[in-house]
Protein backbone atom coordinates (compact mmCIF):
# COMPACT_ATOMS: atom_id res chain seq x y z
CA UNK A 1 0.00 0.00 0.00
CA UNK A 2 1.20 3.47 -0.87
CA UNK A 3 -0.01 6.82 0.38
CA UNK A 4 -1.60 7.40 -3.01
CA UNK A 5 -3.85 4.37 -2.40
CA UNK A 6 -5.35 5.85 0.76
CA UNK A 7 -8.26 7.82 -0.79
CA UNK A 8 -9.48 4.74 -2.68
CA UNK A 9 -8.99 2.51 0.35
CA UNK A 10 -10.82 4.95 2.62
CA UNK A 11 -13.79 4.88 0.20
CA UNK A 12 -13.78 1.06 0.21
CA UNK A 13 -13.55 1.09 3.99
CA UNK A 14 -16.61 3.35 4.28
CA UNK A 15 -18.56 1.16 1.85
CA UNK A 16 -17.66 -1.99 3.79
CA UNK A 17 -17.79 -1.22 7.51
CA UNK A 18 -20.27 0.22 9.99
CA UNK A 19 -17.44 1.86 11.97
CA UNK A 20 -14.79 2.46 9.29
CA UNK A 21 -11.21 3.54 9.68
CA UNK A 22 -10.58 7.08 8.47
CA UNK A 23 -8.10 8.05 5.78
CA UNK A 24 -5.97 9.43 8.62
CA UNK A 25 -5.97 6.02 10.33
CA UNK A 26 -4.50 4.47 7.17
CA UNK A 27 -1.96 7.27 6.72
CA UNK A 28 -0.90 6.93 10.37
CA UNK A 29 -0.55 3.14 10.00
CA UNK A 30 1.67 3.64 6.95
CA UNK A 31 3.79 6.16 8.86
CA UNK A 32 4.07 3.74 11.80
CA UNK A 33 5.48 1.07 9.51
CA UNK A 34 2.64 -1.45 9.66
CA UNK A 35 2.70 -4.10 6.95
CA UNK A 36 0.02 -2.90 4.53
CA UNK A 37 -0.82 -4.67 1.31
CA UNK A 38 -3.30 -4.20 -1.51
CA UNK A 39 -4.69 -6.65 -4.03
CA UNK A 40 -5.20 -5.06 -7.42
CA UNK A 41 -6.56 -5.91 -10.83
CA UNK A 42 -4.88 -3.49 -13.18
CA UNK A 43 -5.06 -0.12 -11.48
CA UNK A 44 -8.12 -1.07 -9.40
CA UNK A 45 -7.65 -1.86 -5.70
CA UNK A 46 -9.86 -4.85 -4.83
CA UNK A 47 -8.72 -5.56 -1.27
CA UNK A 48 -6.31 -4.43 1.40
CA UNK A 49 -4.80 -5.71 4.62
CA UNK A 50 -3.13 -4.08 7.61
CA UNK A 51 -0.85 -6.19 9.79
CA UNK A 52 0.90 -5.05 12.97
CA UNK A 53 4.08 -6.94 13.77
CA UNK A 54 5.56 -7.35 17.23
CA UNK A 55 8.33 -9.63 18.49
CA UNK A 56 7.13 -13.18 17.85
CA UNK A 57 3.58 -12.30 16.84
CA UNK A 58 1.37 -10.43 14.43
CA UNK A 59 -2.09 -8.91 14.65
CA UNK A 60 -4.28 -8.63 11.58
CA UNK A 61 -5.93 -5.25 12.12
CA UNK A 62 -7.91 -4.98 8.91
CA UNK A 63 -8.67 -7.22 5.94
CA UNK A 64 -11.28 -5.82 3.58
CA UNK A 65 -12.42 -6.86 0.13
CA UNK A 66 -14.43 -4.48 -2.06
CA UNK A 67 -18.11 -5.48 -2.07
CA UNK A 68 -18.11 -6.29 -5.81
CA UNK A 69 -15.01 -8.51 -5.46
CA UNK A 70 -16.14 -10.71 -2.55
CA UNK A 71 -16.46 -14.50 -2.72
CA UNK A 72 -13.83 -14.79 -5.45
CA UNK A 73 -10.85 -15.92 -3.34
CA UNK A 74 -9.19 -12.51 -3.16
CA UNK A 75 -9.50 -12.22 0.62
CA UNK A 76 -8.11 -15.74 1.11
CA UNK A 77 -5.17 -15.02 -1.19
CA UNK A 78 -4.41 -11.74 0.58
CA UNK A 79 -4.68 -13.47 3.98
CA UNK A 80 -2.14 -16.09 2.83
CA UNK A 81 0.20 -13.33 1.73
CA UNK A 82 0.09 -11.38 5.00
CA UNK A 83 0.47 -14.54 7.08
CA UNK A 84 3.48 -15.62 5.01
CA UNK A 85 4.97 -12.14 5.39
CA UNK A 86 4.39 -12.29 9.15
CA UNK A 87 6.08 -15.68 9.36
CA UNK A 88 9.07 -14.43 7.37
CA UNK A 89 9.30 -11.51 9.81
CA UNK A 90 9.64 -13.92 12.74
CA UNK A 91 6.04 -14.11 13.96
CA UNK A 92 5.02 -17.52 15.28
CA UNK A 93 1.37 -16.64 15.83
CA UNK A 94 -1.23 -14.22 14.53
CA UNK A 95 -4.25 -12.74 16.28
CA UNK A 96 -7.31 -10.96 14.94
CA UNK A 97 -10.72 -9.74 16.05
CA UNK A 98 -13.85 -10.19 13.96
CA UNK A 99 -17.51 -9.28 14.44
CA UNK A 100 -19.54 -12.31 15.46
CA UNK A 101 -22.09 -11.40 12.80
CA UNK A 102 -19.45 -11.50 10.05
CA UNK A 103 -20.00 -15.19 9.40
CA UNK A 104 -18.22 -15.15 6.03
CA UNK A 105 -15.04 -13.80 7.62
CA UNK A 106 -15.31 -16.16 10.61
CA UNK A 107 -15.65 -19.13 8.24
CA UNK A 108 -12.65 -17.96 6.20
CA UNK A 109 -10.49 -17.61 9.29
CA UNK A 110 -11.56 -21.02 10.64
CA UNK A 111 -10.79 -22.62 7.28
CA UNK A 112 -7.34 -21.00 7.30
CA UNK A 113 -6.35 -22.37 10.70
CA UNK A 114 -7.52 -19.68 13.10
CA UNK A 115 -9.23 -20.83 16.27
CA UNK A 116 -11.40 -18.81 18.66
CA UNK A 117 -9.54 -17.92 21.86
CA UNK A 118 -11.74 -15.27 23.49
CA UNK A 119 -14.77 -13.08 23.11
CA UNK A 120 -14.75 -9.31 23.66
CA UNK A 121 -18.21 -8.21 24.78
CA UNK A 122 -19.60 -5.02 23.23
CA UNK A 123 -16.37 -4.43 21.29
CA UNK A 124 -17.75 -3.06 18.01
CA UNK A 125 -20.30 -0.28 17.48
CA UNK A 126 -23.49 -1.63 15.91
CA UNK A 127 -26.68 -0.23 14.43
CA UNK A 128 -28.28 -0.72 17.82
CA UNK A 129 -25.95 -0.92 20.82
CA UNK A 130 -22.69 -2.77 20.42
CA UNK A 131 -21.57 -6.14 19.08
CA UNK A 132 -19.20 -8.73 20.48
CA UNK A 133 -15.89 -9.53 18.82
CA UNK A 134 -14.46 -12.98 18.46
CA UNK A 135 -10.71 -13.07 19.10
CA UNK A 136 -8.98 -15.67 16.97
CA UNK A 137 -5.43 -17.02 16.84
CA UNK A 138 -3.40 -19.04 14.37
CA UNK A 139 0.02 -20.59 14.71
CA UNK A 140 2.30 -19.66 11.83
Amino acid sequence: MREGDVPTIAQMEHASHFAPWSATNFTDALAAGYAMLVAQRGAHVLAYAVLMLAPGEATLLNLTVAPQARRKGIGRELLHRVLNDAKRSGATQCFLEVRLSNTGAVQLYLAEGFAPVARRPAYYPATVGREDALVMRAEL
